[in-house]
């Protein structure tokens, strides 16, 4: 029998992965993407969402990828995983993307090729938009200044492709690398961790996903989830997870303070705060 047997759920609700069902329209994770919309829509070239570690930056990423319509947009995610990303690299991955063939192509070459293929898209009424996660990882002065040059991709006056850059605080400083380029961002918005009360929401939304009871963790070990999480999404599912697996392994009805708390520690988690009413 597994924890999701137990506690009669259909999956399992904290899993740390990305899966747009379980999607917690937060009220600032609302307004981000309202803005990058806007962003995309309006043509702006260039807009930045920062937070920090685990509030949901890639689940963002993710869902506004889904939810550009392919009549209407045409979009690519890239995902920077070390800082050593050369202009080429990042050239091609574009390119390959929005369908360029010769996309191995020298770089002026390839650069006119992709030219090419925007303005396509531009004359089918498409918007084309590039979402770059992780992008605290671009490091180099080089990547800047060439990512400027493709902000200068233009027809009619008009910004033929949109980046969305999405992450840690420190993009600030890889921006800086470029003053020019940090000029010309149109939009940016920061991610801040859940309050108490959207922490409790994101809970039991994920508990109703999954076929939960509402009731299986009590006021306070709500209460203390928030406090040892201090708020991030991802730690929250990491908690739960962990304290629904010991629940089902001591034989309990519902997730108390006392489980968060021993999960929490065995985490290295400050759960200290909230207390047993």
């Amino acid at each position: 029998m597994s924890y999701e047997e137990y506690y009669q759920l259909q999956e399992q609700p904290f899993a740390n992965v990305i899966e747009n069902r379980f999607f917690y329209n937060s009220a600032q994770h609302a307004e981000a993407l309202l803005r990058l919309r806007y962003a995309i829509d309006t043509m702006k070239g260039l807009a930045v969402l920062l937070g920090d570690i685990g509030t949901g930056k890639t689940t963002i990423a993710r869902k506004m990828l889904d939810d550009l319509e392919e009549d209407r947009y045409e979009s690519a995610l890239l995902v920077i995983i070390h800082g050593e990303v050369t202009i080429e690299w990042l050239l091609r991955k574009v390119a390959m993307q929005f369908g360029v063939e010769e996309y191995q192509a020298p770089k002026v070459e390839l650069l006119g090729r992709l030219y090419e293929r925007l303005v396509g898209f531009n004359e089918q009424g498409k918007r084309s938009v590039v979402l770059i996660d992780e992008a605290q990882m671009l490091r180099s002065r080089d990547v800047m200044e060439e990512l400027r040059g493709l902000l200068n991709l233009e027809v009619h006056g008009a910004k033929l492709v949109t980046f969305i850059l999405f992450g840690l605080p420190e993009l600030d400083d890889s921006l800086s690398l470029d003053e020019p380029l940090k000029q010309r961002i149109a939009l940016k918005y920061r991610l801040r961790a859940f309050n108490d009360e959207t922490t409790r929401e994101y809970i039991l939304h994920r508990l109703k996903i999954a076929g939960g009871d509402p009731d299986l963790f009590t006021h306070e070990a709500l209460e203390t989830i928030h406090h040892a999480s201090r708020g991030v999404p991802r730690l929250i599912n990491t908690l739960c997870d962990n304290a629904l697996l010991e629940g089902f392994l001591t034989r309990r009805e519902q997730i108390d303070h006392d489980i968060i708390q021993d999960v929490a520690a065995d985490l290295g988690l400050d759960s200290a705060g909230p207390t047993r009413g």
